[in-house]
């Protein structure tokens, strides 16, 4: 099959975050097993889902690693003009649920199986496809706690978003927080006699708000479209009517912090305002009143040296040869450089498709992706690196 009749087979599996992606990490390990290529899979507690592995070549070296998530956003609330799991096409462009964002990416790697299969490897390529990414990168982490553990490595990685090809250095981090302020109700005309949760999560958000202000004139990077950290609160839920001062109030808000920028520390300034400035107050009036903190997902930025080998060699095999702006959006590039894996981050598509109603990827991106991991076998069957 070649990489379209794959992209075809890849988005027919409704792998929307939090569905089971088994049926399509299944039809994988099968053509992986056509080819006599081991894998091994890492689940998630339930095993409703799975990351693979697999290294085709020799097993004493590092190699180059191909990684890319299988999951995909849902199409929920979205118009598409055709059936998202069913590949549709036109002159140019392929339409369906991923097909950017990013199993056309996984579709290249997968078409190239043949060739890397019967190509007796000198330099080795690992395959690394990972579930649950758009929630917060949770299936690489377990897939990552497992390499960490190798005795061999890869020593580069490509981790297949859709950058247009473009090979992309750095991105950002990003932890996400669910706060809950738990006061004490009564009756609004006795609002002394209760603590309004409302208000005081009101308050929290002030600060977080203004240490965008402040943090945004302490550290830029003009290589980010957005060129410096940034904090968001996305939603917020509490009381219960006008008449009843809340008891409780909760909201979410994220961080995307510049890789060279503690992000610890931001949090840590945060939580102390909470605990140091806000629950004293709070307790003053009713003693177990709280403020609660709880992480709901996180991922390191990367921030990869342009002197690092993975740029010398992508620039070898990829036949678009740019070096693109780094991006905001998050990949899963970062937990990999922390095992020591060099990445940076190339694929066919546009981010601007991702994540939209008839979302699509150009048979010329396609074609160009086709390219590198053709070009890549050549340089893995030729030449022994690496070791």
């Amino acid at each position: 099959m070649n990489s379209e009749q794959l992209l075809a087979r890849l988005i027919a599996f409704e792998t929307t975050s939090t569905r089971s992606n088994l049926e399509l990490i299944d039809f994988v390990r099968n053509l992986l097993d056509d080819h006599r290529i081991e894998s091994q899979l890492i689940y998630n507690d339930d095993k409703t889902c799975a990351n693979l592995y697999a290294t085709i070549g020799p097993d004493d070296r590092g190699g180059i690693m191909l990684s890319g998530h299988t999951d995909v956003v849902p199409t929920a609330g979205q118009e598409w003009h055709s059936d998202p799991y069913r590949l549709s096409a036109d002159d140019s462009l392929l339409f369906g649920r991923g097909s950017c964002d990013m199993k056309g990416f996984i579709a290249s790697v997968l078409a190239r199986l043949p060739q890397m299969a019967a190509a007796e490897l000198k330099t080795p390529i690992h395959l690394a496809f990972s579930y649950d990414e758009e929630i917060g990168c949770v299936g690489a982490r377990r897939l990552v706690e497992s390499m960490a553990g190798f005795e061999v490595k890869p020593r580069l990685g490509l981790v297949g978003e859709p950058t247009g090809m473009n090979m992309v250095l750095g991105h950002k981090g990003k932890v996400a927080y669910r706060v809950t302020v738990c006061g004490l109700s009564c009756h609004s005309a006795y609002i002394t006699s209760g603590v309004n949760a409302v208000e005081y999560a009101a308050d929290l958000i002030a600060f977080i708000r203004n240490m965008n202000q402040h943090v945004m004139q302490q550290l830029s990077d003009d290589s980010y479209s957005v060129p410096y950290t940034t904090f968001h609160v996305g939603n917020i839920s509490g009381g219960t009517a006008l008449n009843i001062v809340p008891r409780q109030c909760e909201f979410e808000f994220e961080i995307r912090n510049l890789p060279q920028q503690e992000l610890d520390d931001l949090v840590h300034q945060i939580k102390h305002y909470a605990r140091a400035k806000l629950l004293p107050d709070m307790r003053s009036r009713h003693p177990d009143s709280d403020i609660k903190f709880d992480e709901i997902s996180y991922y390191p930025g990367l921030h990869t040296d342009p002197a690092s080998a993975v740029i010398a060699y992508t620039r070898a095999i990829n036949p678009l040869d740019c070096i693109g702006d780094n991006v905001s959006f998050g990949t899963e590039a970062g937990l990999f450089d922390g095992i020591g894996i060099d990445c940076l981050v190339c694929g066919p598509g546009s981010i601007e498709q991702a994540h939209k109603p008839d979302e699509y990827i150009s048979r010329e991106q396609l074609g160009h992706c086709d390219d590198m991991i053709e070009n890549l076998v050549h340089r893995c069957r030729d030449t022994a690196e690496f070791g």
